[in-house]
């Protein structure tokens, strides 16, 4: 498959989309520099006018249509960040817009779609995943008419998306060693791609992808589009089942490397630049960030940039996002632990056991009569990972049954 995508192309996209998206900024980030040995600098997508880099290549969809397609409306799927570019891309441009969201988008990411697009957009909740509400948006156009406008596998969505690796050559007043960027379906990188290769062939290229959904890596292995059967969805922005067609073409021989980072690590990043940076950013925004662990031998003394490609996070996820980074950090741990039913047998274990350095932060215990032994189900908490096997060896001295579920999936995800 032949692409279109050349760099004048986005030079084009640059200039439909200067009075719309913003110029968002390329910063120096000091205590990533000094952590890693580098010069770390963060393109901060997440300030931009709906908070994600999707406008970019929405609204240049759009410029590039007749006045009759126009007229005509457009239609798009979207969980997130691309319905929320559509929308505010058919506002700014008088246009109608018809919204596929799946019945599942959490009420604060309607209530932006709605905010957005004010009366120029109507929201239509169809299915339980994206694929559903895809599928519901093509048979819409197939029934009723109207432009699709891809999320990602469009030649224009793509040149839009480029823009930002555009601004960030044009703001480097240094030689780029490394550039990092969440992959998704595709369409960042293929704009992103396109430019460095074009402009500064040198710099090496890395794209992101969660762990639990490594769509771009595992077509890049077989050679082809390959759907994943099954994804983790937490990264909501860059978990999908299927590569885009033109994107895998595209990124397939520009991009140097794929990562793929746990979603823990996600967590824990995001709560870190939430602590140290004050950035609000979502999970796929964070992915680029967490990535630098990985490679950190590589990148000391050379110059780095990571896109912060949104900061869309609800506020509600909070809870379950320090969940994940605890257990990935190897700081929380659940145990099933069996009881004597004699008094004084959780004071011992409290006493004998955890001590004065760990936290009780989950139990649960229902007493079973006519048995020696009753089952709790106790999440603990460690200052520091480096306890853990200390706490192993205290458990096993005072006789305690246990079993260990974080290491256990079905059981855990059942139970907790």
């Amino acid at each position: 498959m032949s692409t279109k995508i050349d760099i004048e192309n986005i030079y084009a996209a640059a200039s439909n989309l200067k009075d719309v998206a913003i110029k968002t900024p390329l910063m120096y980030n000091t205590n990533l520099s000094e952590k890693f040995g580098a010069n770390v600098y963060l393109k901060r997508e997440d300030l931009q006018v709906v908070r994600s880099y999707k406008i970019r290549g929405a609204y240049n969809k759009m410029a590039n249509l007749s006045s009759e397609q126009l007229k005509g409306g457009v239609v798009c799927a979207s969980a997130g960040n691309h319905a929320q570019g559509v929308a505010y891309a058919c506002q700014k441009m008088g246009v109608k817009g018809l919204i596929y969201m799946p019945t599942t988008t959490p009420a604060q990411k309607i209530k932006q779609v709605k905010m957005f697009g004010k009366e120029w957009v109507e929201i239509r909740l169809e299915g339980d995943t994206y694929d559903d509400s895809f599928d519901a948006a093509q048979r819409h156009i197939v029934e009723e008419g109207g432009v699709f406008v891809h999320p990602f596998d469009d030649e224009q969505v793509i040149e839009g998306q480029g823009t930002v690796g555009l601004e960030i050559f044009k703001d480097a007043d240094f030689k780029i060693d490394y550039m990092l960027f969440a992959i998704g379906g595709g369409g960042l990188s293929s704009g992103v791609c396109t430019v460095f290769k074009t402009l500064s062939p040198k710099t090496k290229l890395i794209g992101v992808e969660p762990e639990g959904s490594p769509t771009m890596k595992v077509s890049i292995k077989n050679n082809k589009v390959t759907p994943l059967e099954h994804i983790d969805k937490f990264v909501d922005g860059a978990a999908v089942k299927r590569a885009g067609d033109l994107t895998f073409e595209i990124v397939k021989d520009k991009l140097d490397d794929i990562l793929l980072v746990p979603e823990g690590k996600v967590c824990s990043t995001i709560l870190q630049l939430y602590n140290e940076e004050a950035i609000v950013a979502e999970p796929a925004g964070a992915l680029s960030v967490s990535s630098l662990d990985f490679i950190k031998d590589k990148i000391k003394g050379k110059n780095v940039v990571c896109i912060i490609g949104g900061g869309n996070n609800d506020i509600t996820r909070t809870e379950e996002i320090k969940e994940r980074s605890l257990l990935y950090e190897g700081l929380k741990h659940y145990f099933i632990i069996r009881f004597l039913q004699r008094s004084g047998a959780f004071k011992e274990f409290l006493e004998e056991v955890l001590g004065k350095t760990v936290d009780i932060v989950f139990f649960e215990y229902s007493k079973k009569t006519s048995r020696e032994r009753g089952p709790a189900l106790v999440g603990l908490e460690l200052g520091n990972k480096d306890e853990f096997p200390q706490l192993l060896e205290r458990m096993k001295a005072a006789n305690v049954q246990f079993t260990y579920i974080n290491d256990k999936p079905d059981l855990f995800e059942f139970l907790i």
